[in-house]
């Protein structure tokens, strides 16, 4: 097997001078002698980017460490998607394009995020291009990630885009919980994913399955995935399919997994003018923490550009097109979730087109003592809660078995313009207010006022 050790190409180990171009040189004789292992060996190397080729393992030492500079002359603009749309940005940390068998393994890579952040948080003017991912692959086919340590990414971390045949295995990932945007793992448009074994604490979405946007003009779907046997904490969700749906996405478990303190749980959020269906999920074997939510599913959300356009918010119903998107054939199963603090669940569809065939089974919430309030989702109209059950709108077909809710205020299930809900072998325990177990109403659609909502 060919082996390059960057030493040998004049790498600076500990020091504050860059290594980027014998990380470049071993890379290209790697290359150029047909693939082969580039080697960082123990110690601590200051990089820009890192542009890989086909047929090339990076394979960091236990003791190694690749600290990414934080100035954008260091990471050259490249044509590749940012939240779904193609444009210039700047290359991640670790970059590469139409490559075939990549790999990336062993040792510590430090994104150095915190100037990124910064210019992010107080004058995202300076920023002529989107910060670095620390890890984005575009169009390659056959990615393994493996045995890394990944920290302060500049922004989202991990995010294949356009690739197939995606291995990421035993990653531990940690940005910090108010670093703006920096999700965990977020593949994108990819198929045949594999994401196992990985710990994820981070200032998002700890994973964020993606399609594009309707202003992606290559609609491909996110297809074939696998995650299982993680521990998600922090973020804004655990596992969020959208709001980027547009190409699809289908084919999804998710299973073996533990939240805590993800904001909220499993999330699918979508809205009109994105198109793009979300079906065939299935998610099990789940235990949530202290989380605001722990199932959201939902069209009206509004966040992000053109969100708060009358076309997105409207509850009245609209014509049907390749514009509306649509959530369907999507199964919960032997989940807990415990301390939970706004609502049990949230499923809101279309005023045009219900949210349909979702069931849960043998699922256990237990509302938290002293809850804080929150709003179980984004969209209009929707006021901070506590202590609720499941609240139901526009939906279809959704059935609830041995759903157990405990210590929750009103009804277990609030039901707005539901059709065929079926609720069997369903408890209600120590809950605050007597209530009926269902309330069930028809609601007419109107019209919102947007004023004070916030993202």
């Amino acid at each position: 097997m060919s082996f390059y050790s960057i030493d040998d190409f004049g790498a600076h180990k500990n020091s504050t001078e860059l290594s980027t171009a014998a990380i470049a040189g071993a890379i290209q004789a790697a290359s150029e002698a047909g693939g082969g292992t580039v080697y960082i060996p123990s110690g601590t190397y200051r990089t820009g980017a890192v542009i890989l080729s086909s047929n090339i393992e990076l394979r960091l030492s236990p003791g190694a460490v690749l600290s990414f500079s934080s100035d954008p002359e260091d990471y050259p603009v490249v044509e590749s998607r940012w939240e779904g749309v193609k444009r210039g940005v700047h290359a991640s940390c670790i970059f590469g394009m139409n490559l075939v068998n990549v790999s990336v393994t062993g040792g510590k890579l430090d994104g150095n995020g915190g100037p990124w952040w910064e210019k992010q948080r107080n004058s995202p003017e300076e920023l002529q291009y989107p910060r670095p991912k620390l890890i984005s692959f575009d169009g390659c086919n056959r990615v393994t990630l493996k045995d890394l340590t990944l920290v302060n990414s500049p922004s989202w971390t991990v995010n294949p885009i356009r690739c197939q045949d995606v291995t990421i295995d035993n990653l531990s990932i940690h940005n910090p919980a108010d670093s703006p945007n920096t999700d965990g793992i977020d593949p994108e448009s990819c198929v045949n994913v594999r994401i196992s074994n990985c710990h994820i604490d981070v200032g998002d979405d700890c994973i964020a399955i993606k399609a594009g946007t309707e202003d992606t003009k290559e609609r491909i779907a996110c297809e074939n995935i696998a995650i299982t046997n993680c521990t998600m904490i922090h973020g804004h969700g655990g596992v969020v399919l959208g709001s980027e749906m547009s190409g699809d996405i289908r084919n999804v478990v998710i299973s073996n997994c533990v939240f805590k303190q993800t904001d909220r749980g499993i999330r699918l959020k979508s809205r009109r003018g994105r198109g793009g269906v979300v079906e065939d999920i299935r998610v099990s074997n789940i235990v949530m923490e202290d989380v605001i939510c722990p199932f959201i599913l939902n069209l009206y959300y509004f966040c992000g550009p053109r969100g708060k356009d009358k076309y997105v918010w409207d509850k009245n119903p609209y014509p049907v097109t390749e514009e509306t998107p649509n959530f369907r054939r999507i199964h919960f199963a032997n989940i807990t979730a415990r301390q939970v603090h706004a609502a049990a669940g949230f499923l809101y569809g279309l005023a045009e087109r219900y949210i349909s065939e979702i069931t849960f089974s043998d699922i256990d919430i237990s509302m938290a003592e002293n809850a804080v309030p929150g709003r179980p989702a984004m969209m209009s109209g929707i006021q901070e809660m506590n202590n609720r059950g499941f609240y139901l709108g526009n939906v279809r077909d959704i059935r609830f078995r041995q759903v157990t809710i405990e210590n929750h205020e009103g009804p277990a299930f609030y039901i707005e313009n539901g059709e065929e809900v079926e609720i069997s072998g369903c408890q209600s325990r120590n809950t605050r207010q007597a209530e009926e177990l269902v309330q069930q109403v028809t609601v007419a659609p109107s019209q919102e006022d947007l004023s004070g909502l916030e993202e």
